[in-house]
């Protein structure tokens, strides 16, 4: 079975798989260019087993070539979560979200969890298996490929691996039970609703070519394995997910769920998704006492974007702020987890067990921060940081599709346009602090 890093075209591929590849040069060459800034961090990060975990990727610098930078390739910069080459890159070594640039040592340790993830790994490698086998080289990658980070919430963004377009019906059906066996029925059923939310509304703005519920890519990183690490990502417009896996292990992180609109008619029925992170920070934030929300509103204003850690922010630093948990009373720490909750809750049932008393151990040192309006119906920003745990939902402007749902792009952030993204601090998004431990402890890698 080979695992592909290099993205270069394929022998036998069809004149679409071509046009994909060429349209995806500019990720290939952000690689080329990750990779060949990265080797005195990897070299410092671990010893020779991280670097070994890196070394077929490093081989990328050989043919990194300056003067191969693509027309409008990226500028670098922070990220905000719209993301896309045009306006981000990923130069810098993975480090990981902090409040100071300085990772906490010790959050994330290779232990057994007692989560099942035997159905997922079946079901991995059933979609593998069913896959052609240019499909398959076009999807599979190594475990430590930079394609982990290449992952962007718009819908003009150039992906990589195979789409759902290009799949068939039998097909479509293993990718999704891959989903179905990582995530749970509310986790299932928000992936789903978001795709059809974004054919509808690209079919009410004339503009299913750019907007539509086949838009969304799978790649597979490393080989479905009971005891190496591997995963997966299914990527597009408002919706990524990432999961990673090593033994009984889970990270499913960086996640990205949004929508516009965030409700919707669709053949007679209305759709809503997104509505529990609303419903949930909303019951938080007046929860509070007004002295309290003294101390966690930064701002009664709203702007139209205020994410801090989108598509190609894996390494955002920002300091706490806002009311710390440990200020909190009994009633309103269970309404701080109602948050937490509503993103956890998308994954298996014992996944989520176990990341949410992964936060609750640290939810005295987790901090809330909000922005905007406190009514039923107002825009807002909500964060939660903590050591192990990092929450934006954040309620946009309307964008591309405003015109779907009566509304003026730009005209004023609204809770019909809606963004919201999960991460991992301090090192283990994508699961890359156990994917190093596992490196640097496992005989078989020394």
């Amino acid at each position: 079975m080979t695992e592909l890093d290099s993205g270069e075209q394929t022998a036998h591929e069809t004149p679409s798989e071509a046009a994909r590849r060429a349209h995806a040069s500019r990720r290939n060459f952000m690689r080329k260019v990750f990779f060949a800034s990265g080797a005195t961090a990897v070299a410092t990060m671990g010893g020779a087993g991280a670097w070994a975990a890196l070394a077929d990727d490093a081989t990328a610098t050989a043919s990194a070539d300056p003067s191969a930078v693509p027309s409008g390739a990226p500028s670098g910069g922070p990220g905000g979560g719209a993301g896309g080459p045009g306006n981000q890159s990923i130069t810098e070594d993975f480090f990981g979200l902090t409040t100071d640039g300085k990772r906490v040592d010790d959050l994330f340790t290779i232990h057994s969890t007692g989560v099942k993830t035997a159905p997922v790994i079946a079901a991995a490698n059933a979609f593998l298996a069913g896959l052609s086998d240019t499909q398959k080289t076009s999807t599979q990658f190594t475990v430590h490929s930079t394609e982990w980070r290449l992952w962007s919430n718009i819908d003009s963004y150039a992906r990589q691996g195979v789409s759902l377009a290009d799949l068939g019906d039998d097909q479509k059906a293993l990718g999704t039970a891959l989903l179905k066996s990582a995530l749970s029925a509310d986790g299932l059923e928000t992936t789903e609703k978001i795709r059809r939310i974004n054919q509808a509304a690209g079919e009410a703005i004339g503009n299913t070519a750019s907007f539509n519920e086949d838009a969304y890519y799978w790649t597979v990183m490393g080989t479905p394995s009971a005891t190496e690490p591997w995963g997966f990502q299914f990527d597009g417009h408002h919706l990524v997910v990432n999961y990673f896996v090593l033994g009984d292990q889970v990270v499913m992180s960086p996640c990205f769920w949004g929508s516009e609109p965030t409700s919707m008619e669709i053949d007679g029925e209305t759709v809503t998704v997104c509505h529990e992170e609303v419903v949930a920070g909303l019951a938080f934030i007046n929860s509070l006492s007004a002295a309290q929300q003294a101390v966690a509103v930064e701002s009664s204003t709203k702007s139209n974007e205020s994410m801090k850690a989108g598509a190609f922010s894996d390494n955002a630093v920002q300091a706490y702020t806002g009311i710390r948990g440990d200020a909190l009373t009994a009633a309103q720490r269970t309404r701080l987890l109602g948050i937490v909750q509503a993103f956890t809750g998308r994954a298996k049932a014992d996944v989520a067990k176990v990341t949410l008393a992964e936060v609750r151990k640290h939810l005295d040192d987790t901090y809330v921060t909000w922005a905007g309006g406190t009514g039923d119906d107002d825009a807002f920003y909500v964060r939660v940081h903590s050591p192990v745990v990092w929450i934006e939902v954040d309620c946009q402007a309307p964008g591309p599709l405003a015109g779907a749902y009566g509304a003026t792009q730009g005209s004023g952030a609204t809770q019909k346009h809606v963004h919201s993204v999960v991460r991992t601090p301090n090192g283990n998004d994508y699961g890359k602090e156990l994917l190093r431990q596992h490196y640097l402890t496992s005989p078989h890698h020394r």
